[in-house]
């Protein structure tokens, strides 16, 4: 004991040097250690499950049947260590044991010594090690005891909790207290609890600790109270402010909590801080530990207000709905009803925007929070509604619609560029598929309204307001039907508008009629009236004659029985033209429309049709010219008889013209049958489905120009290769074109020929015939080396043509090439003349 003293003091000597001056000091210390030493604090033992049931069979071995006593504890102590339901067997044990062992010594300790508070040494009872577990009994006094001496005697108490309840009301409320200050930085530093150190109290770390998790919730209100008081500006979006006002609305109940504590402590603030604590106040009055209870809703309350403050400095409109929705999806039941109550009453300012765009077309957003906005540059076409009017509907005059055509442009840039969509500012429970629904919806309602100036757009309006009802968070499933309800409406009321109001599907037919020459007695007409007008140089035509011509053209043609307002839409105008260009190639018919038809047949799509039209015209000339050349042809049967030297010119002349003609009527039936009106079936398909909107209408009548452009050009998917095809297609043409001429040339030397033999014949009789004066200026063997030069480059271009079909992309212009060589005509032909060849 001598050696532990020592020890004991040369500790405290080193580890407090005021002890070698101070000798009461250091005796304090050193009584202290012992003191500790002598207690059982810090002691633990490990539960011996084994230990306490040898000792139990020690104990039944003095019982009257040993052996058996023994061999049912056996039993019954596996039995209760396989059971997964208790805990703590080896408590159980533990307090059986102490019950015998108590019956056996009545005047022996507690059956739980373990849990027993510990005791002085000097009321330390012994207990016979027989009965009692091996467990070291208390020697001396707690160590909460002991420190409570030890501060006792030092002079300085804990300072009392209900001082500390004041200021931690305080605390909650932003405010600094007495003995505890929040201390703010100015960099923007989270803030700091200070403790005031006083000459009397000291604060127990654990309170501090208690201290500090309480003010983490006046910290988040000292925050979002700030996000509210900055808030109240006009610059600030309407959700935004509906946030402000729903977490005012949380701070006032907020505030309403902190009055009823402030009541509940009233009695204790009363005591002075030497007074005797009251026990019964104690009871019922407010502590920490109390008030911590009280406030922990709060604390999730206030964290989730925070996040909320937090992303709104970077979230504003659908974007701060988006941030507060996506904490719905959290497995905590409390944040979700509490997600779930703030999106109600954040989101009215989206639903309110949401219901005047769904069903009046009306976009209301003056802070660009709505996940559509509008083009500044086209929001002026707006204008006015039209039931604002002093007259009504019927006040928009042609005036207004005028200036809304001149100022705004074609009414597909209207449509397209007008209001844009943005997906970053589309709440996530609304979906992107619905998000399109009620952009389109809002759009069609819109262009229905101002730029289709829909006389029944009243009707249409109610209707869809009956339909739509209320919206609102709550009801997803409403929302939902309502969209789809407003959708079916507008689209419904869309289609009518342009198939009835403005006459849609006469417009394309009278498109697909005359410049894709539907109308074959009419392009007929007009080839025969105006064939040898644009034969002459482009700089001779004049655009009044065209149009005479084309007059005429109708007049005598089924096209007579169009609606008017279809004919004056057709115009005749001669393209920009260089020098040496003749009328075929400038030539061109124009269709006019207006808003809102531009929309779908915008200048884009006209220029589409006008690039068909030169292609169908160039194949229509081709063809006009074979067929007067195939006249020629039979009507020099008459004369060619009687000049046996060119017969066989003439016999190969058939042949080349009838390749001519197959291929010319092959590449007819295959534009107007199988491209044109398969296209235009697939169209009125579409419209007489009636689903969609105008969108769904564009992209139908693009497809199918598309459709037409790419298979009537024969264009290609190749890279730099598109219009290859089309080249050689021209070419064609054009050596068809040639070779007709060589026909008339050499039919005028027929002709020639015939009258010198005729003469020649008339002056052996003795018959004077007067001569004939037929110019050609070419000799026969020119014209036959012309003929053979135009019939082969035909023939080699088809066979390019032909093997470039074959491998087409596109089906239909594989079964194109497949019928212009339906015999594998032009295969053969080539494997001829290779052979040929070969034999030279």
């Amino acid at each position: 004991m001598r050696d532990v003293s020592a020890s004991i003091e040369s500790l405290v000597t080193s580890f407090v040097p005021q002890t070698q001056s101070n000798t009461r000091l250091k005796e304090e210390l050193i009584a202290h250690c012992k003191d500790i030493l002598a207690s059982n604090i810090g002691t633990a033992h490990e539960n011996d499950t084994g230990h306490l049931a040898a000792q139990i069979k020690r104990h039944l071995l003095q019982s009257e049947s040993p052996s058996n006593a023994s061999l049912k504890f056996t039993n019954l102590l596996s039995r209760l260590l396989d059971q997964p339901i208790l805990s703590r067997k080896h408590e159980s044990l533990l307090f059986l044991y102490s019950l015998a062992s108590s019956s056996r010594q009545p005047t022996s300790s507690p059956f739980l010594a373990s849990l027993q508070a510990p005791l002085r040494p000097s009321t330390i009872r012994t207990t016979s090690p027989t009965h009692l577990p091996r467990s070291p009994q208390p020697k001396g006094n707690s160590k909460a005891e002991i420190l409570r001496e030890y501060r006792a005697r030092t002079g300085r108490r804990h300072l009392p909790e209900h001082l500390l309840l004041r200021d931690t009301l305080y605390l909650l409320q932003g405010i600094s207290g007495k003995y505890v200050h929040l201390s703010l930085s100015d960099n923007g530093a989270q803030p700091k609890l200070v403790f005031v150190e006083d000459s009397k109290y000291i604060i127990p770390p654990s309170t501090k600790s208690l201290v500090h998790r309480l003010s983490e919730v006046g910290h988040l209100y000292a925050r979002i109270a700030a996000f509210v008081n900055t808030q109240d500006r006009p610059s600030v979006g309407m959700i935004e402010q509906s946030l402000c006002h729903h977490l005012q609305t949380l701070l006032t109940e907020y505030y309403r909590l902190i009055a009823v504590l402030e009541s509940q402590m009233g009695n204790t603030s009363n005591s002075a801080p030497g007074a005797q604590s009251d026990p019964v106040g104690e009871e019922t009055g407010l502590t920490l530990k109390r008030l911590d209870v009280w406030i922990t809703e709060w604390r999730l309350r206030m964290r989730m207000m925070s996040v909320c403050v937090e992303g709104a400095h970077d979230a504003q409109g659908g974007a701060l709905v988006n941030l507060i929705h996506s904490y719905t999806d959290n497995g905590d039941p409390f944040v979700r009803k509490f997600t779930d109550q703030l999106l109600e009453e954040v989101s009215t300012p989206f639903f309110n925007t949401l219901h005047k765009w769904l069903f009046s077309g009306e976009l209301y957003d003056p802070h660009s929070e709505f996940f559509v906005s509008v083009d500044p540059s086209l929001a002026h076409l707006q204008g006015l509604h039209p039931s604002s009017l002093a007259g009504g509907i019927d006040a928009f005059g042609e005036d207004s619609v005028s200036a809304d055509r001149g100022d705004g442009g074609g009414g597909l840039r209207v449509w397209e560029a007008k209001y844009r969509f943005r997906k970053e500012m589309l709440p996530m429970f609304v979906g992107e598929n619905f998000g399109r629904k009620i952009f389109s919806t809002g759009k069609s309602l819109n262009f229905i309204r101002y730029s289709c100036h829909d006389s029944d757009w009243v009707a249409t309006r109610e209707k869809m307001s009956n339909t739509g009802g209320i919206l609102k968070y709550s009801d997803i499933a409403g929302l939902e039907r309502s969209i789809d309800s407003a959708y079916n409406t507008a689209s419904a009321r869309l289609f009518e508008v342009f198939t009835e109001k403005f006459r849609l599907l006469d417009h394309l037919s009278a498109l697909k009629h005359y410049l894709l020459l539907g109308y074959g007695d009419f392009a007929e007409q007009l080839m025969e009236s105006l064939g040898p007008s644009l034969a002459r140089p482009a700089n001779t035509l004049y655009r009044h004659n065209l149009t005479a011509t084309l007059e005429t053209a109708i007049r005598t043609s089924s096209a007579q029985n169009d609606p008017p307002d279809v004919l004056r839409r057709l115009d005749a105008r001669m393209l920009e033209y260089t020098h040496g260009e003749l009328g075929w190639d400038v030539f061109t018919l124009e269709y006019k429309v207006d808003a809102p038809l531009d929309t779908l047949l915008d200048p884009g799509s006209l220029e589409k049709y006008k690039r068909v039209f030169a292609h169908l015209w160039a194949m229509k000339r081709v063809e006009g010219a074979l067929s007067s050349g195939w006249m020629r042809v039979a009507g020099a049967g008459r004369v060619r008889g009687r000049l046996e030297e060119l017969e066989y010119d003439w016999h190969q002349i058939r042949i080349t013209t009838s390749e001519m003609i197959h291929f010319i009527r092959q590449m007819q039936a295959y534009t107007q049958l199988e491209v044109i009106e398969c296209s235009w079936k697939a169209l009125m398909e579409f419209f007489a489905r009636r689903e969609g909107d105008l969108d769904a209408m564009i992209d139908a009548h693009q497809s199918y120009l598309d459709c037409m452009v790419k298979k009537v050009l024969l264009i290609s998917s190749k890279a730099g290769r598109e219009e290859s095809l089309l080249t050689q297609i021209r070419e064609v043409f054009s050596t068809i074109l040639q070779f007709r001429e060589a026909i008339d040339n050499f039919y005028n030397h027929t002709l020639a020929e015939s009258a010198r033999l005729d003469q020649v014949r008339d002056a052996a009789r003795g018959v004077y015939t007067a001569p004939t004066s037929l110019a050609h200026t070419q000799s026969l063997s020119q014209i036959r080396k012309l003929l053979r030069e135009y019939s082969t480059a035909f023939s080699e271009r088809m066979q390019t043509i032909v093997q470039a079909l074959q491998s087409h992309p596109d089906l239909d212009c594989r079964f194109l090439g497949i019928r212009l060589s339906f015999s594998e005509f032009y295969r053969l032909k080539k494997d001829r003349e290779v052979l040929a060849t070969q034999r030279l």
